[in-house]
């Protein structure tokens, strides 16, 4: 297959465009992609099947709130929810969600009806790439096909497949796109060589060239199991010596003194990586006859740590005197992790839906998130304003930089009673040293 035709239509010296590039899916990861690649010349256009996404975006709004509204308002991006954005894309670059089903099987529904997108409006010499988590094997067995039918070309004749795994973490400006290495792998060596131009002309820190679409793939998901695994050790610690009697955090402070102790503190693990890659590669390594059991046992172990949390919060309230029918429970940030406003597969969920078994009310505060979106994941009361008074505990969940200003003597002296305070974070480890509080942490 030649793609020098590619390179030729692409052109557009008025513009200086070197690429015509579409974005499917315009999310935490689209978006991103799709300014890096505006800001590096190429002419690009940004699909999305959310009509809200698109018209925010075309009022120069940044529905993520990750990227900024000044950069969407200085680009030259074609936002829309009109498929015929694909049309005549030299790269299309597909961005949607991969998420889990309730058996913790990988959905690739997304992925298909993206496929089936790009195939009915792509033209042939295009490269598509997918961005999507997915288990090994599935640019190649699922996506591609689907692709094919939907197009009536070839792969390998008429068009090419590629797969780059997005790596970037929201909230984190020092290991945004352009800082870190680009994974990309290709169909075959030329749309290998084709795509390390595209992404070498966003991404300041490198590209590495995998081995096979497979390796890519595979590479993404061991990316968090690694992690996953890590943290899981950590907490199954933190647990074990909570029933020993012991501050498993001093524990870590003092085993952190050897020069290869890897620092890693417990707590509660949410977001669409962590908690849901590791299915991915659990899944398709099960197909072919092998069960990853220190990776499913690492799940499980993240998993308790929810009902841990609220587990410490019963035991607070008990000691403390409190009726637990009666007891008023505020839970400070409900997002994934600090920082950003993204609520879905929040870990903290589950700490509330525990301690709802006990009938204990749960109210939530977040600065970040919207508060009528709150109350729709959660089904909780949501407190608009942050006050202490009237509740029995507080849990600190995702320890937003607006909480560091809390009063922790405003706080306690606040609370009914004798205070109780759960911190996942140990944002307030210091200040509870001073205080006749009852606090703990993970």
């Amino acid at each position: 297959m030649s793609y020098n035709s590619i390179n030729t239509r692409s052109r557009d010296e008025s513009k200086g465009a070197q690429f015509r590039v579409s974005v499917v899916g315009l999310g935490y990861v689209g978006l991103p992609l799709a300014v890096g690649f505006d800001r590096a010349g190429h002419e690009v256009r940004g699909y999305d099947i959310s009509q809200s996404t698109v018209d925010r975006l075309q009022r120069g709004v940044d529905p993520t709130k990750d990227v900024g509204d000044r950069p969407i308002q200085e680009s030259d991006i074609t936002f829309g929810t009109d498929p015929s954005l694909i049309d005549g894309a030299d790269f299309v670059v597909v961005t949607v969600p991969t998420p889990i089903t309730d058996e913790n099987d990988p959905n690739l529904d997304f992925v298909e009806a993206a496929a089936e997108t790009v195939g009915q409006h792509m033209t042939a010499d295009t490269i598509v790439v997918l961005e999507s988590t997915v288990f090994p094997g599935a640019t190649r067995e699922v996506f591609a096909p689907t692709i094919e039918k939907a197009s009536g070309f070839t792969l390998g004749q008429e068009f090419s497949v590629g797969y780059s795994p997005e790596r970037l973490v929201p909230g984190d400006d020092k290991h945004s796109l352009e800082k870190v290495v680009k994974i990309v792998s290709g169909y075959d060596d030329e749309t290998l060589a084709e795509l390390v131009k595209l992404y070498e002309s966003i991404v300041d820190a490198g590209v590495h060239k995998a081995a096979s679409l497979e390796v890519a793939e595979a590479a993404k998901c061991i990316e968090n199991v690694q992690r996953d695994v890590n943290i899981a050790l950590i907490n199954e610690l933190s647990v074990a010596c909570d029933r020993l009697g012991i501050d498993s955090n001093a524990v870590l402070e003092a085993a952190g003194t050897k020069w290869n102790f890897h620092d890693y503190r417990p707590g509660l693990v949410g977001g669409h990586c962590i908690p849901v890659d590791p299915f991915f590669f659990i899944y398709q390594s099960k197909k072919n006859g092998f069960d990853p059991e220190l990776i499913e046992t690492a799940r499980d172990v993240n998993e308790y740590m929810p009902k841990h949390v609220a587990k410490k919060t019963v035991k607070g309230l008990n000691q403390a005197g409190k009726v637990l029918k009666e007891s008023r429970v505020l839970v400070l940030g409900l997002t994934y992790k600090p920082n950003v406003e993204d609520i879905r597969t929040s870990a903290i969920d589950g700490t509330i839906e525990h301690l709802e078994e006990y009938d204990i009310e749960v109210v939530g505060h977040d600065p970040y998130a919207r508060d009528d979106a709150l109350r729709g994941e959660f089904e909780i009361e949501v407190a608009s304003e942050l006050t202490f008074e009237e509740y029995d505990a507080v849990i600190l969940g995702a320890g937003h930089d607006e909480y560091d200003e809390i009063d922790f003597e405003e706080l306690t002296s606040e609370l009914a009673g004798e205070p109780v305070v759960i911190d996942t974070e140990g944002a307030f480890e210091r200040e509870a040293r001073d205080f006749d509080v009852y606090y703990d942490r993970i």
